[in-house]
């Protein structure tokens, strides 16, 4: 029972405000040195531990990570959701409804080139929100569309959350390969799960247009349409100047991983200078501004690294306590069969989301369940995209849901947090109706992988 014990510890101890990769290492330790003491642990897995931490530096696929930040964040300081918000809302403007299906427009674009959630929800709360507040837009559907929409760059690619998940889910695909006696294992990797998010996450963002186009037919005092403009050629042309580039450094990114031309690695990479020649280009990126870049970027790469160290420690102390072995004879007897244990881990991913951020979940959570799941039979692809889904509820769901945090922070006094809960609820929702139809239909996920990967 110290391995449950150990994992109820950690909850504990990152309720109490701790960081998360000092909570976990700490806690750790402690179990370790009781465990040691009582004869329950055999101190040679902590033998491990140098080569672990090794591997986490060597690792090509993590390089992706501060690469994707720096990205995102000189994007986010040079203003291009300004000039597409300004763009889409005057395109859109004639429709009821019209800005609220902006947003969402512009928040899938930002996700495809940022994929920072903290940077969307902040920049569209800004822009946006005393626009549709103005505008005569219901506080709760507001607030909680910009919320909704700034979390689509947790599955809409190059996502940094499908970079970590694509980690973690390689070495555990490779392991229960080996555990079932297959010693030439097969291997999932970054670029199968940007190709398999693409289409659940089109199909999201097409849930939340729908959901907001019939609200707005049954409720119409709830919207109302921006001013209109003339679309004549000086119209357009403005509009191409604020879509093609962020459209175009999509493209070189994402797809030169689609197509095999480059690494998720070297896409990032490519992806970072894009973005700095854009800033440049258009002279919106002071020196000043590119410091900011480059600290905010150096401070999320530490963050995640030290908390993958925390993370290292905590699951060989977790596997020596025998946890790995206890998950996986309790998913394995739970009745229903796989079915039934993926329907027990979404469940608990999903609750875990009230409490913890996705990053915790995703390595300390998913290495101990994934494997079990792997060896029961479901696809690692389909499995990558489905708890990418329960993750990014994760942002939305109430007490510690940073996407609520975030627009709280930038949000006039009058919106209170209890019209912010009962606006995100919908979207919740709509985030599990998703899930719902990839369970049914899990060609939504794998179809794209296998038709450009075979």
């Amino acid at each position: 029972m110290m391995a449950i014990l150990l994992f109820l510890v950690v909850c504990l101890v990152l309720l109490c405000g701790y960081p998360v990769a000092f909570a976990l290492g700490g806690t750790a330790l402690w179990f370790a040195f009781i465990g040691s003491a009582t004869g329950h642990l055999d101190g040679a897995f902590l033998g491990a531990l140098p080569n672990r931490l090794y591997g986490i530096i060597n690792n090509q696929t993590l390089m992706a990570v501060p690469l994707f930040v720096l990205m995102g964040v000189i994007l986010e300081r040079s203003r291009q959701a300004e000039q597409l918000l300004e763009a889409m809302g005057q395109l859109f403007g004639r429709l009821r409804a019209g800005l609220a299906i902006s947003v969402m427009l512009v928040g899938v674009l930002l996700a495809a080139s940022t994929g920072i959630v903290g940077a969307t929800v902040v920049t569209m709360g800004l822009l946006s929100l005393p626009a549709m507040l103005k505008r005569g837009y219901h506080p709760a559907y507001a607030s909680g569309a910009i919320c909704a929409t700034g979390t689509l760059g947790q599955i809409i690619p190059p996502s940094i959350a499908l970079v970590l998940l694509g980690d973690v889910l390689s070495s555990a695909y490779q392991q229960a390969q080996l555990k079932m006696g297959v010693f030439s294992p097969r291997t999932v990797s970054v670029g199968d799960l940007f190709a398999g998010a693409l289409i659940p996450g089109l199909v999201l963002v097409g849930l939340y247009i729908v959901y907001t186009l019939l609200l707005s037919w049954r409720r119409p005092e709830r919207f109302a349409a921006t001013e209109t403009v003339t679309l004549d050629y000086a119209f357009f042309l403005n509009l191409l100047k604020a879509l093609v580039p962020p459209i175009a450094l999509i493209l070189m990114v994402l797809g030169s991983i689609l197509m095999g031309l480059a690494t998720p690695t070297e896409a990032a990479a490519v992806g970072a200078f894009g973005a700095l020649a854009l800033a440049l280009a258009k002279r919106s990126l002071g020196w000043q501004a590119l410091l900011q870049a480059l600290r905010e970027s150096v401070r999320v790469t530490a963050m995640v690294f030290m908390i993958l160290v925390g993370a290292a420690l905590f699951s060989l102390v977790f596997r020596g306590l025998g946890g790995e072995t206890l998950i996986h004879s309790a998913l394995s007897d739970l009745p229903g069969g796989v079915v039934g244990a993926t329907l027990v881990v979404m469940l608990v991913i999903f609750l875990l989301g009230f409490i913890l951020d996705f990053i915790e979940i995703t390595f300390v959570v998913v290495p101990m369940v994934a494997p079990t799941l792997l060896m029961l039979g479901l696809d690692p692809v389909w499995l990558g995209i489905m708890l990418g889904l329960n993750l990014q509820t994760s942002f939305l769901t109430p007490p510690f849901g940073f996407a609520l945090f975030y627009l709280r922070g930038v949000a006039p006094p009058s919106l209170d947090s209890a019209t912010l809960y009962r606006g995100v609820a919908p979207f919740i929702a709509l985030q599990i109706l998703m899930m719902l139809l990839l369970a049914l239909w899990p060609e939504l996920a794998t179809w794209l992988p296998e038709r450009i990967y075979g």
